[in-house]
């Protein structure tokens, strides 16, 4: 008998269809406690969505946290000097709050991690695996990418000074050429220079129109260069292999600079306000937690697809078999066992409670179906 995958909830089923796709990559299931010790997740909590964490006292006296991210875990179960990059995938429940919100929730992630001394490949391997897992998903989906070297680029070329990184940083994340532009006011800042700098903020597109346009402002710094290049090579690869349709470029796709470098990526599915999908190259946090390699990876919100098939079914069940005290349960048990093997859905029932079904077979009294 074929699978039904209707029986599956959305997010059970994006589980079925991208652990495929990542084997055929060669990654493997990688399974982790449900707790870490705690001293991992403080000294980087920058790297997290929230910092507050459900914590407990184990036998050893050793404070231990129900895990709020699974990349650190990886990370820290990854030896240096394995041979090739070490490719992971993972189905895994993380504990946290969302930022604005104090309730802890359990949220169900997938994705994956890609650690080692990564080359071009690898980077476009990891990128190309994000735009598939949303085509998987939905074909309404976009992938927003950014690139750490052109926005730090940028603001050096700009003459930021480090102690305001995060202030344009927190402009450009908002799309908020406003506060940009008191920004440049305030540090007296030229015309040219302040356009540079909203190109942050204003620039969005498609990937290959996007770089044509940047193209220009990218030759003179050696940071900002190597970055344009690097998502140019990565944009012909992906439109060599029909992955680049909806791949756009946009600067708001900012992670924290001191464990991000390289690109940063999100992606979107219509009708969800709320990204999906995150990731990004984390070279800075493996070498804060001592590792000398690179790592790229994302992760999947399993509990934001849940909310885009929030809605009730049509059919609480295909068929609803009536039955009574007088009902043979011999004839009964017989009945369901067949549309079991029919791949019907069924539900035996004295009262029918409003049910809403497609079919109803009545077994009472003694009837035979």
């Amino acid at each position: 008998m074929e699978f039904d995958w209707n029986i599956l909830r959305s997010g059970e089923q994006t589980i079925f269809r991208l652990r495929g796709l990542y084997e055929k990559y060669g990654y493997r299931r990688f399974k982790m406690s449900k707790f870490e010790e705690y001293d991992l997740y403080i000294r980087n909590k920058d790297f997290l969505v929230s910092d507050r964490m459900i914590t407990f006292t184990d036998a050893r006296g050793v404070l231990m946290a129900l895990k709020p991210d699974v990349t650190l875990s990886i990370v820290k179960n990854t030896r240096e000097k394995e041979p090739g990059p070490r490719k992971v995938y993972y189905n895994e429940a993380i504990y946290r709050t969302n930022k604005g919100d104090d309730t802890f929730q359990e949220i169900m992630q997938t994705g994956l991690e890609c650690i080692g001394d990564l080359d071009l490949y690898h980077i476009y391997e990891v990128l190309s695996l994000a735009v598939q897992s949303l085509a998987a998903i939905s074909p309404d989906y976009v992938l927003d990418v950014s690139h750490m070297g052109l926005v730090s680029g940028f603001m050096e070329a700009a003459g930021v000074s480090q102690a305001d990184y995060p202030t344009v940083l927190e402009a450009v994340r908002e799309k908020n050429a406003a506060a940009l532009r008191a920004f440049c006011q305030e540090k007296g800042m030229s015309g040219t220079v302040s356009a540079l700098l909203e190109k942050l903020v204003n620039t969005y597109g498609p990937i290959q129109s996007v770089l044509e346009e940047l193209a220009p402002l990218c030759v003179g710094g050696k940071k900002t260069r190597e970055a344009w290049e690097e998502l140019n090579s990565i944009c012909q690869l992906l439109k060599a292999n029909g992955l680049g349709d909806k791949v756009c470029l946009d600067f708001s796709v900012e992670g924290g600079m001191d464990y991000y470098s390289g690109i940063v990526f999100r992606g979107f599915i219509k009708n969800l306000s709320a990204g999906v999908l995150s990731g990004g190259q984390y070279d800075k946090m493996v070498e804060k937690m001592g590792k000398r390699c690179g790592a790229m990876g994302f992760a999947i919100y399993l509990d934001e697809l849940e909310r885009l098939h929030a809605g009730q079914p049509a059919w609480d069940a295909d068929v609803l078999v009536r039955y009574d005290d007088k009902t043979d349960l011999t004839a009964l048990t017989g009945k369901m066992a067949q549309l079991a093997a029919a791949g019907k859905k069924a539900l035996a029932r004295k009262e029918t409670d409003g049910l809403r079904v497609r079919e109803t077979i009545d077994m009472r009294g003694g009837a035979q179906a």
